[in-house]
């Protein structure tokens, strides 16, 4: 009978500092991205949900998703099938959408309902996470919201009145005023990165009751 081992009951850390746990903790969001887009390409081909729905959620993790294995991209994981190799993911509908790079509802016409979801959805997530990074320059801003309300106004499915709409055509005179230089101030960019994100919810809800 072998000898008690108190060492085999200690808990086994992946990483000792937080250069590391980071490393760690990109990973998993990747991981958890691809398994998730997987799900949603099993739950479309089952009719669990609307094309509605499905392309705003695809398009959105489709965004998410360059951007975490652009942090995780490296000698290690030159691309997503070397990640997806190393971690025995099974997921060959999330690596077809991740290579097509568009929703399975979106053809390649550019007059297609879906690819103008597609863009708004993108669009919202960028400008949103400028804010977040502290990007508040005007001629950072200013086109992408130019942008994105060119492409509400071509979705037929958004009214005139819609909230969203008319929010984003504020801050877009708002910025029109400035120079290219100007930044806006920590007060405009809290209000506006509110504005836009129940502009998102509002669009999405849109979505799923249109």
């Amino acid at each position: 009978m072998q000898d008690n081992r108190p060492e085999l009951y200690e808990e086994v850390k992946l990483y000792r500092q937080a250069r590391e746990r980071e490393k760690y903790d990109n990973m998993a969001d990747l991981f958890a991205l691809v398994s998730t887009l997987q799900n949603l390409e099993k739950a479309y081909i089952r009719d669990c949900i609307t094309p509605q729905e499905y392309t705003a959620a695809c398009s959105k993790l489709l965004v998410q998703y360059k951007v975490a294995f652009k942090i995780v991209q490296g000698d290690e994981f030159p691309t997503i099938d070397s990640f997806v190799k190393k971690f025995r993911l099974d997921c060959p509908a999330a690596l077809e959408r991740i290579r097509e790079d568009r929703p399975i509802t979106i053809r390649d016409d550019k007059g297609n309902t879906s690819k103008c979801i597609a863009d708004i959805v993108s669009m919202f997530i960028t400008l949103m996470d400028k804010l977040r990074l502290e990007i508040r320059a005007m001629d950072d801003l200013q086109p992408e919201l130019r942008d994105l309300l060119d492409t509400m106004n071509r979705l037929s499915l958004i009214p005139d009145n819609f909230e969203g709409k008319e929010k984003v055509s504020n801050w877009l005179a708002t910025l029109n005023t400035m120079q290219a230089s100007d930044d806006l101030t920590e007060a405009q960019v809290r209000q506006l990165l509110f504005d836009l994100e129940s502009s998102y919810s509002a669009f999405n809800n849109l979505l799923h009751t249109t």
